[in-house]
């Protein structure tokens, strides 16, 4: 099963994106799952809502919106040209930013879960030994929710390989800059190169197998609440 070097640079620009979509998400969705796990805040709602709509929108109007958002005349196109780095749309930083919010809530909900089901008993002890709530979170909290974090980070990294709507919108087509494996594959189907698209997409099954195996082998206790991501 030979593939050509498009496609090989696809996969490897792909890897890429998930591989730093994942870490960023890591950063920035930590302290959301903490505090939507820990609030009793009128706003949980609303905010827990709004970091799992991209579960349920359709990518080409999260992809629209984000377009919008980042071309000349929309508030981050204008922030980002300000600061002289140019536009988002159409390069990889862009797909980056695109690929964070699509696969937030791939992030945020397992983790969530995973402090949700630490209770209050742990950190109470930990409070009592005059432990700072710094101090609780980084030596009581996130060792007991470590398998939710493999598991956010599983389900993200594969969603991020996964995507093709928001990708494609934000990105566009242009190879070696943000033409993903995702792409790539709709490009042989278009050319009808089936034989070049079903080796690649042969890879992509194999890839996607290979993780829902690796999350489902383990214990389900020790899934980190992996079955309700979403």
């Amino acid at each position: 099963m030979l593939l050509s070097d498009g496609d090989l640079q696809a996969i490897w620009l792909t890897l890429r994106l998930a591989g730093i979509v994942t870490a960023i998400l890591f950063v920035v969705g930590t302290p959301v799952a903490w505090w939507l796990s820990r609030t009793r805040s009128r706003w949980k709602g609303p905010i827990g809502a709004v970091v799992a709509l991209p579960l349920v929108l359709p990518p080409s109007v999260l992809g629209f919106y984000l377009l919008v958002a980042m071309g000349p005349n929309g508030p981050v196109g204008q922030l980002t040209a300000s600061l002289g780095l140019g536009l988002l749309p159409f390069t990889f930083w862009g797909l980056v930013v695109a690929s964070v919010f699509y696969s937030f809530p791939f992030m945020v909900q397992p983790v969530q879960n995973a402090f949700e089901s630490i209770g209050e008993r742990p950190l109470e002890v930990a409070a009592t030994l005059r432990a700072s709530p710094l101090d609780t979170f980084f030596t009581v909290a996130l060792p007991l929710a470590a398998p939710g974090f493999l598991t956010a980070g599983i389900l993200t990294f594969a969603h991020t390989v996964g995507e093709f709507g928001v990708v494609l919108m934000i990105g566009g087509n242009i190879p070696g800059v943000t033409r993903v494996a995702s792409v790539q594959i709709y490009d042989h189907v278009e050319a009808m190169e089936y034989a070049d698209a079903h080796r690649l997409a042969a890879v992509m099954l194999a890839f996607s197998f290979l993780v829902l195996l690796s999350l489902y082998a383990w214990p389900r206790n020790a899934r980190g609440g992996a079955g309700n991501h979403g």
